[in-house]
């Protein structure tokens, strides 16, 4: 048997860390909690059982008791100034007990002096006799008669007066009972009653197993179904699942559009990249084959800065295509990171990015922004993304000698979405966009004709995509100044919904 290191044996740690947890099961956790508790509940039942089985079992018992009572104080008489009794049928009861294990009575004078039955029971702690009453008020206690349990009933009792005597006085009788006939019968009630449930609970226990077995049968198809799939995204009918699955269901075909939308973009993603890059792909291989011809330096070096141009432009359709890919793909994911941050960090920076580019174009370049911050909420880098395409379709389409501004304000909008917003514009002195093109050019790919200017036409698309993940309104529209040349000037606005700046709940609170 090979030697197992110290160093290879995995510490109650590591082993708790890198062992594989086994899913639970959902038919084990229903059961668990529909069994549990009742088990932990059937002792309570056999507790309050047998507390109902003895209030039940003393009523009748109670009642003989308080018979017995009542017919002895019936017999208390006057012999003289005392009160008496008639002894013959004392000593009776005492020799032939009545039935329901009556084991002695009393009677005892208000001032404490046994006056007959048996002087072994507990005394009675009573009131003092009050008035003379024809009703028995009778008081109940426990108590212990030598080895036995017994349950005592007592009553105040005012013999009848004899014709020209004084006023009895009032004698305390007292019966003495037994609890072992009624604890008996208790006992048999709450075995009548449990004895029959270690017959019926395992009985429920399976029905509850087969119920709850066949209760879950549509999940198990379900899973079948699924497993059953394969490559198949295609949304799950609800119908065919139970009511309570059916938000798990709908989660799962939220996914698989979800799954759907991504696999088709990294399809057109594909599909596009391959259909615009052949293009400057197989015009750099002429240019060079061109330029591997060329013996004047001259037409050479002029060959070179064409590659060098053409690269230039195939590097950012490159970084378009896989700007917008990174777009789309993100959607959610995107708004999982958004937070407050200030737009006039993203405007400066793009701008940063893209002086040179203007500069080169000899074109004026002009950020217009208001001191206080514009908070927004967002993706930093999205917004970057979506500025920098903005600024670089003015630069690109404005002639040279031309301006380009970006503009940034705090409105209020209103309509739909009232309230405070930032307002992000992008002005340029380019030949604009006809009206009736507007709504094509945030298509991928799609391009103007005759507009004097190579480009990709995925800026605007980068810039839709962006701006819906920001729930931001994209508009087109002419130059106020250059309304009267037609065709002149074109203002691309983003429109965002307004953060309040940070602090501002707390201070409010």
């Amino acid at each position: 048997m090979p030697e197992i290191s110290a160093a290879q044996t995995p510490s109650p740690q590591e082993d708790q860390r890198g062992r594989r947890r086994h899913p639970r099961s959902l038919f084990g956790e229903i059961l668990d909690w529909m069994l549990a508790p009742m088990l932990l509940l059937w002792p309570l039942s056999i507790g309050i059982t047998y507390l109902v089985a003895q209030a039940i079992a003393a009523k009748p018992y109670d009642a003989a008791l308080e018979h017995t009572l009542r017919q002895l104080s019936a017999q208390v008489q006057m012999q003289g100034a005392q009160a008496a009794v008639q002894s013959a049928l004392w000593q009776l009861t005492l020799r032939q007990p009545p039935a329901g294990g009556i084991l002695g009575y009393q009677v005892r004078s208000a001032s404490g002096v046994l006056l007959a039955g048996a002087p072994g029971l507990p005394s009675a702690a009573m009131l003092p006799p009050g008035h003379a009453s024809g009703a028995l008020s009778v008081a109940w206690r426990d108590g212990e008669m030598g080895e036995h349990g017994v349950r005592l009933a007592a009553a105040w009792v005012w013999p009848p007066a004899a014709p020209g005597a004084a006023r009895a006085m009032p004698v305390l009788v007292q019966v003495a009972q037994s609890l072992d006939a009624r604890t008996r019968l208790a006992r048999d009630i709450v075995q009548g009653v449990i004895l029959p449930q270690f017959v019926v609970v395992p009985i429920f226990i399976l029905l509850v197993w087969f119920g709850l077995g066949q209760g879950i049968a549509p999940l198990n198809e379900l899973q079948a179904r699924i497993r059953r799939r394969a490559d198949d995204i295609s949304p799950i009918d609800e119908r065919e699942a139970p009511e309570e699955i059916a938000p798990l269901v709908d989660s799962i075909n939220s996914l698989f559009a979800r799954l759907r939308q991504s696999l088709q973009t990294q399809k057109r993603f594909v599909a596009d990249a391959a259909h615009q890059i052949k293009t400057p792909l197989a015009g750099l291989r002429m240019q060079a084959e061109l330029a591997q011809r060329e013996t004047d330096p001259e037409e050479l070096r002029a060959s070179l800065r064409q590659i060098g141009r053409s690269v230039e432009r195939t590097t950012r359709l490159v970084n378009q295509l896989l700007a917008l890919t990174r777009a789309e793909n993100q959607g959610g994911a995107a708004r999982a990171v958004f937070e407050t941050i200030d737009l006039r960090q993203p405007a400066a920076e793009a701008m940063q990015e893209l002086a040179m580019l203007a500069l080169d174009k000899n074109l004026e370049l002009e950020f217009d922004s208001p001191p206080l911050p514009l908070q927004v909420r967002g993706n930093a880098l999205l917004l970057q993304e979506l500025i920098k395409n903005l600024l670089h379709n003015a630069i690109t389409y404005t002639p040279p000698g031309g301006s380009v501004t970006l503009r940034l304000r705090s409105a209020v909008a209103e309509g739909s979405r009232a309230g405070p917003v930032v307002q992000l514009q992008v002005d340029d002195s380019g030949p604009g966009i006809p009206e009736a093109e507007r709504a094509l050019v945030f298509e991928p790919f799609y391009r103007i004709l005759d507009n004097g200017s190579e480009g990709s036409g995925l800026g605007l698309a980068i810039v839709r995509e962006i701006a819906r993940q920001h729930d931001a309104e994209i508009t087109l529209s002419e130059l106020p100044r250059h309304a009267s040349v037609e065709g002149r000037g074109l203002r691309v606005q983003a429109q965002f919904a307004r953060a309040p700046a940070p602090g501002a709940d707390a201070s409010n609170g």
